[in-house]
């Protein structure tokens, strides 16, 4: 095999590196906060697992939900920030839904989630039991098949958040509850299993385009 060749073969089956970085609608990419491959042969560091059962698996983390937990698995890892653009891949294998969360010091703040027909894009309930309840920002049909990976980017800026797979279907969504400070990411996973793998994230400013494309993505909805 000639040397090329096999440089060309090494690069495909690498992971995408942190400054990989996606399109973006809503935002402008600026400084990394945080990358993880999930290639290696443990959980990374950080990461604590507090349902299910989490194992590195085809070079990502699989997450299986436990019937004793009766909860889905969940897992968790600290970062620290505010506007941001997160990117990461996603594989249904069997999962009734997958959902990549974002919260601040106590309670959820957002998430995207994941299942056989298309994606959501939402604020969360971040009070339980008081007047506050989640926010269905956007709903996406798009057939997201088993045993496939996709690439999903989540986009927040100030009391805003967007979220697309594969580079289509954006949809987005506002409420004041985005703009807080956040603490912590999680991944989730309900039923059989999914996986997770090359999430990157970028700290965010606004984008100049952002009012003209709003528009014209608004214009589409109706």
């Amino acid at each position: 095999m000639k040397i090329s060749s096999l440089i060309l073969l090494v690069a495909l089956a690498t992971p995408v590196l942190a400054d990989d970085k996606p399109k973006t609608l809503l935002a402008e990419i600026g400084k990394p906060i945080y990358s993880e491959a999930f290639s290696g042969s443990s959980i990374p560091e950080g990461w604590r697992a507090a349902k299910g059962k989490w194992e590195p698996s085809s070079g990502g983390l699989k997450g299986t939900e436990l019937k004793a937990d009766m909860h889905g698995a969940a897992i968790r890892k600290p970062v620290k920030f505010k506007d941001v653009v997160i990117a990461f891949d996603v594989k249904l294998d069997g999962a009734r839904v997958a959902t990549f969360s974002i919260n601040d010091a106590k309670e959820h703040v957002a998430r995207m989630l994941f299942n056989a027909t298309g994606f959501i894009v939402q604020k969360d309930d971040h009070d339980h039991d008081g007047p506050d309840k989640a926010v269905v920002f956007g709903k996406v049909a798009t057939p997201l098949q088993p045993g496939e990976w996709h690439s999903a980017v989540i986009e927040i800026v100030g009391d805003t958040m967007l979220g697309s797979v594969d580079g289509k279907n954006p949809t987005f969504g506002s409420n004041e509850l985005i703009a807080t400070d956040k603490a912590n990411i999680g991944l989730t996973v309900g039923g059989e299993s999914a996986s997770f793998r090359n999430l990157r994230m970028w700290e965010a400013s606004p984008n100049k385009e952002w009012a003209a494309t709003k528009a014209k993505l608004s214009a589409g909805k109706k």
